[in-house]
């Protein structure tokens, strides 16, 4: 892991396969979907497809329950597909990146299926067993514990009760995953993106499940057994990562991984010491301090991600910038101005590039989302009305990114001409691949020219990053420096004209723009540049 790893200046792309093309209108997307679509990524200008799970499972997660590592899914395609799509994502200088979950399996996966059979059977000590269960609670609300009455035993599920977690003291468990994860590394891959990786050190009986005090441990010894050998990149989900926590992860000479996700900023628009559904308003100077904390904090230490919107979170366009016709464009250019000229490895998820949008609900039947569904029956007894509970969800809930990409304005905007799992937005209309593409002001042409700056810009990738005071709370700026070279980033993170002040300086070039308009202290709504100073 050099200055000049390739993820350092890469911008990788989330794939979400069940929602991103189908090409046998089963109304479900698959592997020779996305191969039918690489052109476009290519035209995007993405160096890497993160590809959520596309492994066999029951799907009581959505794939996050894998009942086996080493097969695909048949509702995606199988192996040969799964194979030609690294080949033609290869020829496309594009890496894939497979999401792994190794926290837990499915309850249906065989090293399971074989720990039901006895406590002498050699896959029982596969997962974690307690002849009585504490207080530990799963993430998707409820024990984590789930009694299994002919062992007379409990199994741990930090999540569904049909995801079981596997047992990270044992060996044996242990050497099963390396020869998995090498099976995919053998194949050409471009790395991992590790699924709540910072629950695997967990200890249960000590009320430990994040940040456990053998989890470092456990993530050199996966390093040095897999992928430390590969020029492959390394993402880990870590929901309670500080910058302390995550030069952890991400020191090069730790030998651990090359970044993790954290989701500081994510936390902001929720009331304190509540849950995500607890809604609170976004004040648009936290963001800027969390942000500006990680690009400092983690400078010269370790390395950062980049992102707004993933599988579990809703659509950014729609949670801190405005979807109104209005402003629906000239916010989805501010928001990813605002990211793309950090120091990190910026992530895209599948429709941002094009200002996708939420997809509002009136009744719970309309929610596919587990999580969701939980919470409503959870809070429904609670005493919590229905509308709080469907606003939360029309907030927060994770169907949000998981309608079908918008491919074009016909009944179901491209994505199948079958029935889809989850109906396709309103909005394909206006809003669609085609339709930015035609449109060389569209948000597409802000990402793709985003893209580009980061592969001609050294400054973006490896300069020092300072906070400029705006005397502002709703204009945020930063700049970033590398010996002579000065970007200077400003932002209006609001739907109001603003000003600002500024201590300095002469522009000497503007690098993007997302209104054509002379740049002065006054901003738009909305608006954001960046220049060369």
């Amino acid at each position: 892991m050099t200055n000049q790893s390739w993820w350092k200046s890469a911008v990788i792309y989330q794939i979400y396969p069940r929602s991103f093309q189908d090409s046998n209108n089963d109304g479900i997307g698959d592997l020779p979907g996305i191969i039918e679509r690489l052109d476009y990524l290519a035209t995007l200008g993405i160096d890497a497809i993160w590809l959520s799970p596309v492994y066999r499972s029951p799907n009581d997660d959505n794939g996050y329950d894998i009942s086996d590592y080493e097969a695909i899914g048949e509702e995606y395609g199988s192996m040969d597909d799964m194979d030609r799509l690294i080949a033609e994502a290869n020829q496309r200088n594009i890496k894939i990146i497979m999401d792994l979950v190794v926290n837990h399996t499915s309850d249906e996966h065989p090293w399971f299926q074989q720990a039901l059979q006895g406590k002498d059977n050699p896959y029982h000590d596969f997962f974690v067993w307690r002849d009585t269960p504490n207080e530990l609670e799963s993430n998707f609300s409820g024990s984590a514990w789930e009694y299994v009455p002919a062992l007379g035993e409990y199994y741990l599920h930090l999540h569904s009760i049909k995801q079981p977690d596997l047992n990270w003291e044992n060996p044996e468990m242990r050497q099963a995953i390396w020869d998995m994860m090498n099976f995919w590394l053998e194949k050409g891959i471009g790395g991992f993106r590790l699924d709540v990786i910072d629950l695997i050190g967990k200890e249960p009986d000590n009320l430990i499940t994040k940040n456990g005090p053998k989890l470092h441990e456990l993530l050199q010894e996966m390093n040095e057994k897999t992928f430390g050998a590969y020029d492959v990149v390394t993402v880990g989900e870590t929901w309670g990562a500080t910058p302390e926590i995550a030069e952890l992860y991400s020191k090069p000479e730790r030998n651990e991984l090359s970044m993790v996700f954290q989701f500081e900023h994510i936390n902001l628009d929720k009331q304190a010491g509540k849950r995500k559904w607890d809604l609170k308003k976004l004040d648009p100077q936290d963001l800027h301090d969390v942000f500006s904390k990680w690009q400092i904090e983690l400078d010269g230490k370790g390395w950062n991600s980049l992102f707004w919107n993933n599988h579990d979170l809703p659509r950014i366009v729609s949670r801190w910038g405005n979807d109104s016709e209005e402003f629906r464009e000239v916010s989805g250019k501010m928001l990813a101005i605002y990211l793309h000229f950090m120091k990190g490895t910026p992530y895209i998820y599948q429709g941002e590039e094009l200002g996708m949008t939420n997809f509002p609900v009136a009744d719970i039947s309309e929610v596919d989302d587990i999580e969701s569904r939980r919470m409503y029956a959870e809070r429904l007894e609670q005493g919590y009305s229905k509308e709080a509970m469907i606003t939360s969800i029309n907030a927060k809930g994770r169907d949000n990114a998981r309608h079908p990409m918008q491919w074009n304005d016909t009944e179901h905007a491209g994505f199948t001409q079958g029935t889809p799992w989850l109906p396709a937005h309103p909005n394909k209309a206006s809003i669609n691949v085609e339709k930015a593409l035609d449109n060389p002001a569209s948000i597409f042409y802000t990402y793709q020219k985003l893209i580009a700056l980061r592969k001609e810009k050294q400054v973006i990738i490896d300069g020092s990053y300072e906070i400029v005071a705006t005397e502002n709370p709703n204009v945020l700026a930063y700049t970033r420096t590398l010996g002579e070279e000065r970007l200077f980033v400003v932002v209006n993170f609001s739907e109001e004209v603003q000003t600002y002040q500024l201590a300095h300086t002469e522009f000497k070039e503007t690098l993007i723009h997302n209104y054509n308009t002379p740049i002065t202290t006054t901003l738009q709504p909305y608006e954001a540049f960046a220049v060369e100073i």
